[in-house]
């Protein structure tokens, strides 16, 4: 654990200095943020070094952990006007009264990271928890030894740990972290843990964010552009070796267009990391032996059309694309979560989205096609935490996007104005006049009743 204190007593401390209401103060609120960002910026080497050491990420696929200055630059400039109140209007039946709603921090929030994005994945909630004027505790992931000590060295030099806190640790802190009550938990990871995240929140009622994942489909319709489809799909499924929460998980193709998509992709693999991807400097690696595993178990089935080799002692699986595989392989069982691409076919766009519907929301849907009506289809009629319309991935990357699950793949959203409203409670106030009362709702209540009922209906 980083800090030299029980967690009780840790939390207690802060729960101390939000009630001075520092915290509060919008000037306070903007100084922090660009004393993390300062942080950020000096720490630019390390972070993509500790990114590089845990996941073998290739140099340019490291400066997606900085896209977290994005976020920070987004809140320092709309945060003065996230902050105001605002009015709106009231009923009749309350005339002569002002109506407005007030963002008020929650107060402690517990922001529990991943390990596929270890830095990004814990920075970027916790910039709205401090545009909201939170404090909070950070736990990274355990299984990015080396991320996990760069933000707590980090965080360590930039804030009071009585302000924000970072606790390392293994499944044991977690659930000494989980037994205590906080304002708000984060949650960034899979299903499984999502359930343990929720379970302990109910104790204390705490509410909670889950930025789960899931098999997000790609559907690829006849009409499209191929080489940038290609493109596109691979790249979205191959940065960080797949280990990417809103990957391409499976391709729905038509069958008219399958076999020249798969040519497609095979050329793109090797265009991107060459006939040997292992030697490519470009291609991350599995984060550990267990993932290692369970992926390469995930190979046995199907036909393997390209790539399928494995390296244990480089934990190393090669671009991979299947072929002949059904909706009850093993593969499709679960999140993939590594660089496997199943690739099945549809011949009406009705039943590839009936089987999808048939299925538990994904984080992200992605849909390759020229045709708009088809578009506007895939749009009206599937359920999905984000869509992708000709692309992959990249509505992560905008701050003007809420970023967020559906159903099991998770609840809440954040990015932007929306991590502001994940961190905030917005307070309904109604102000009464004294100049006067009308006395309408008040007994004894005789030839009020019409009256009342048209106050009410307007």
């Amino acid at each position: 654990m980083t800090e030299n204190l029980n967690i009780g007593e840790l939390l207690r401390r802060q729960r101390q200095f939000f009630a001075t209401g520092q915290t509060r103060e919008v000037d306070f609120r903007l100084a922090q943020l660009r004393r993390l960002k300062q942080a950020i910026a000096d720490f630019e080497e390390p972070i993509t070094e500790a990114v590089r050491a845990d996941l073998r990420r290739p140099e340019l696929e490291g400066t997606f952990e900085l896209s977290c200055l994005a976020e920070i630059n987004y809140a320092l400039k709309h945060l003065k006007r996230w902050v105001k109140p605002k009015r709106v209007s009231g009923s009749l039946a309350q005339f002569p009264a002002s109506s407005k709603v007030y963002p008020e921090p929650l107060g402690v929030a517990l922001i529990i990271g991943p390990w596929n994005y270890p830095f990004q994945l814990v920075i970027s909630p916790l910039v709205g928890a401090i545009a909201a004027g939170n404090c909070a505790i950070l736990k990274p992931s355990e299984l990015a030894p080396h991320t996990s000590k760069v933000v707590a060295d980090l965080i360590g030099k930039t804030f009071d740990r009585h302000y924000i806190a970072v606790v390392e640790g293994g499944v044991e802190v977690s659930q000494k972290l989980l037994a205590e009550r906080f304002d708000r938990i984060f949650f960034t990871g899979g299903k499984r843990i999502g359930k343990i995240v929720m379970e302990a929140a109910a104790k204390h009622l705490t509410p909670v964010t889950l930025e789960l994942g899931g098999k997000s489909p790609c559907i690829v319709d006849a009409d499209i552009q191929l080489e940038y489809t290609a493109k596109r799909i691979i790249w979205g499924k191959c940065i960080n070796a797949g280990q990417t929460c809103i990957a391409p998980d499976y391709l729905l193709v038509d069958r008219a267009i399958k076999p020249d998509l798969i040519d497609a992709m095979k050329a793109t693999i090797e265009s991107f990391f060459g006939s040997q991807p292992q030697t490519s400097p470009d291609y991350a690696r599995i984060i550990n032996n267990h993932h290692f595993a369970r992926l390469a178990e995930l190979l046995k089935d199907g036909n393997i059309v390209v790539g399928g080799e494995t390296d244990e002692s480089d934990r190393y699986i090669a671009p991979t694309l299947i072929d002949g595989i059904s909706w009850e392989s093993p593969v499709m069982e679960d999140e993939i979560f590594g660089p496997i691409l199943p690739v099945l076919e549809y011949d009406d766009l009705g039943d590839a989205i009936a089987q999808i519907n048939a299925r538990p929301k994904p984080l992200a849907l992605y849909f390759f096609s020229r045709d708009k009506n088809k578009q506007k289809r895939i749009l009206a009629e599937t359920s999905s935490g984000g869509l992708g319309l000709n692309e992959t991935v990249l509505h992560v990357g905008s701050p003007t996007l809420p970023f967020g699950g559906v159903g099991e793949s998770g609840m809440g959203s954040y990015h932007g104005k929306a991590s502001f409203d994940t961190f905030s409670h917005y307070k309904s106030v109604l102000k009464q006049t004294f100049l006067f009362d009308i006395p309408l709702r008040y007994a004894p209540y005789k030839g009020k009743v019409d009256l009342m009922k048209s106050a009410i209906k307007k």
